[in-house]
């Protein structure tokens, strides 16, 4: 297990790396070489649509490679879909701006923002269903935790290769050529992740099924279609959190407040390095005490936090704009240290890598697409505190706490030694 673990923890860190540099690439340098004739707001804005599409792509990529999954296996998928992100990421860096060639520009960075999305799709599923089905029972979301770290470790990657570059370079330098560097090492990162995965064995639950799914998605609509409802719904809220604290609030920060890049950034993977750390020892608490409540108090902390969180940023403070964003990220945490076992636990293994994966990319959808292009929108509307984008976030983490509420629990009964000998 430890093994399996550190292999997938390291394939999703790759994976999400490539999704989170285009994240922060679009709040910091692509709206002026990609849509240059906006004003600054607007080409902020078309920046997010592009990054907005990812998400779209995502529950299609969950379809695409869920097929896969439930037909051919879970370890087919990690290679594919790995090979589609960074084959997809390095050539964003090399995407000539719209001063060399025009309208084509954006729509390329659309066709490849659209084909890492597909990849990142099928990668958390095959990712976590092979660390729960290989997981022993009463430690399954322990061990499917550690791929739920690599969305940290990716992010700290992205970031910080960012912050970096951002620091050492002049401002002319990082937007000539500069902002393409953490594209191009997405290429050095999918070689890496190959090898470590080029060793895994194949799910014990899947090599036990007889009966595959012919056409797993027709079967998870026809059989699960409430269960994807709410699984993508309730995942929602963690998805706004996420991309409001990262991509969002780094646009925000710099552009309305003043607050320098390397501020935001810092500020930004502080309360993200925390989270990361956490993830196991949250698990943990998965594993003692349900799925569903941790889901529940996670909604809970977000709805009573993102007013707080909103006021703590726009004071432009480095202190209290960390605090304010670390409360979001521990609010989020406690659910998605618990969802790559809740998830996978709710659907039959004939049709699990279909079913979990594409409920867990329905939430992005709606958190992660919508939350930056939204928020910057409500933000243009106030004054130097944005409240409608924390009434926002708050109508969101409600509507998580509902379809949260409407899931069951799926954590195993645990049996006593003196209930097994009167049974046996």
């Amino acid at each position: 297990m430890p093994r399996l673990a550190a292999a997938s923890l390291a394939g999703t860190a790759i994976e999400f790396y490539d999704f989170f540099v285009y994240g922060t690439a679009a709040a910091l340098i692509l709206g002026p070489l990609f849509f240059p004739t906006f004003s600054p707001v607007a080409g902020t804005l078309a920046a997010f649509a592009t990054f907005g599409v990812g998400f779209v792509a995502r529950p299609l990529g969950s379809v695409l490679f869920g097929h896969i999954g439930d037909r051919r296996g879970r370890r087919p998928v990690l290679v594919a879909s790995l090979l589609l992100t960074g084959a997809s990421t390095v050539a964003v860096g090399c995407v000539p701006t719209y001063g060399s060639i025009g309208v084509a520009a954006p729509l390329l960075l659309l066709v490849l923002r659209f084909l890492q999305g597909l990849g990142l799709g099928g990668e958390w599923g095959g990712a976590v269903l092979l660390a729960v089905e290989h997981a022993p029972a009463e430690r399954r979301v322990l061990w499917s935790s550690f791929p739920q770290v690599g969305p940290a470790v990716g992010f700290l990657l992205a970031n910080g290769v960012v912050l970096g570059l951002s620091s050492t370079l002049t401002e002319a330098q990082f937007a000539a050529w500069g902002w393409r560097v953490p594209f191009w090492a997405a290429g050095v990162l999918a070689v890496a992740g190959l090898w470590l995965r080029s060793s895994l064995t194949e799910s014990p639950s899947f090599l036990q099924i007889d009966d595959h799914a012919r056409v797993p998605l027709a079967e998870v609509v026809r059989d699960h279609w409430r269960l994807l409802l709410l699984t993508g719904g309730g995942l929602s809220i963690g998805y706004a959190i996420f991309y409001a604290v990262t991509t969002w609030s780094l646009a925000y920060g710099t552009e309305r407040l003043g607050v320098s890049r390397s501020v935001m950034l810092t500020c930004i993977m502080g309360a993200v390095l925390v989270k990361g750390a956490l993830t196991p020892l949250v698990a943990l608490l998965g594993d003692r005490y349900g799925r569903r409540p941790l889901c529940l108090a996670g909604c809970a902390a977000a709805a009573l936090w993102m007013f707080p969180m909103v006021a703590l940023l726009a004071t432009g403070a480095p202190m209290p704009m960390f605090l304010g964003f670390l409360g979001a990220m521990l609010a989020f945490i406690t659910m998605f240290a618990v969802i790559a076992a809740y998830l996978p636990e709710l659907y039959e293994p004939r049709v699990r890598c279909t079913g979990a994966a594409v409920g867990y990319n329905l939430g992005g959808v709606v958190g992660g697409a919508l939350t930056p292009i939204v928020a910057t929108a409500l933000a243009e509307q106030g004054g130097r505190v944005p409240w409608a984008v924390a009434a926002y976030l708050t109508a969101i983490a409600l509507f998580s706490l509902g379809c949260f509420a409407l899931l069951p629990e799926t954590r195993p009964v645990r049996v006593s030694a003196a209930a097994e000998a009167a049974a046996g």
